[in-house]
């Protein structure tokens, strides 16, 4: 068995989880990483990086060690389906290299920018004295409802926070399988840091599985996935954390 170097520490765990995953079917193929290069057809360099977490390996590239390894190719392919969106997340955040100045605004696009925020100034100073002359001449009551409707107007340029939706567990046996009322899904591949209404399905049912996943709430967070684990285990799957279709049909039966 190969000895391997210890991961990054600052890597997402969902990327984490696959490269282990794949040492270890590495491990159980047998195979050099020279031998592997050549069975599989993606070079010795490029493996030294899947398996060192410095490159999100390809979905044929996975396939192939997993086949090799013995392992359950459609079982590591979800896994690296929830890697690769951690590992867009990671480059979006990803700062500049050291040195890099931040790209800045063409001439024209800065000019249009200030004169976009001048025009804004202006137009909010203009209905402010507009409410005031409005409510010197008496116009009271009548006047006081456009003040609280301008005061609750958002400014120019200030981003909307959406409300949480909310979501309820509306339990019912169709057809031999639990549904709760938010999705129908039975494939989608959940893990920590997923949100919507299939989190909020699998909660429901976590529920009346007799666990506890925390509040419904849509949000895929470490109490949900003490959940999962605790059902997995019960019911005799691979107990990693993630809700793939096995770990559906658990939880709809």
């Amino acid at each position: 068995m190969s000895r391997w170097k210890g991961l990054p520490e600052e890597l997402d765990p969902r990327v984490r989880q696959l490269v282990v995953r794949l040492r270890r079917a590495k491990d159980h193929s047998g195979l050099s990483l020279r031998r592997l290069a050549a069975k599989t057809g993606y070079s010795t360099s490029s493996w030294e990086r899947y398996l060192s977490g410095r490159s999100l390996p390809p979905g044929d590239a996975v396939e192939a060690v997993a086949r090799l390894g013995g392992d359950d190719p459609t079982r590591l392919l979800a896994l690296r389906e929830v890697a690769a969106e951690a590992w867009g997340t990671a480059a979006e955040q990803r700062t500049p290299p050291a040195g890099t100045a931040p790209p800045r605004p063409h001439g024209r696009a800065l000019r249009v920018t200030l004169v976009a925020g001048s025009v804004a100034l202006v137009l909010a100073v203009c209905s402010s004295i507009l409410l005031a002359v409005r409510l010197t001449h008496g116009e009271g009551q009548a006047a006081a409802a456009p003040l609280t409707a301008s005061a609750s107007t958002t400014a120019p340029g200030t981003p909307q926070t959406p409300e949480r939706p909310v979501y309820t567990c509306r339990s019912e046996r169709i057809e031999g399988r639990w549904y709760a009322g938010n999705s129908r899904t039975q494939k989608a591949v959940l893990a920590m840091g997923h949100a919507g209404p299939e989190v909020a399905e699998a909660q429901c049912l976590l529920r009346e599985a007799g666990l506890s996943p925390g509040a419904v709430d849509g949000i895929f967070g470490p109490h949900t996935q003490r959940a999962v684990k605790d059902l997995q285990k019960r019911s005799g799957l691979v107990v990693d954390g993630i809700i793939g279709p096995h770990t559906w049909k658990a939880l709809r039966e």
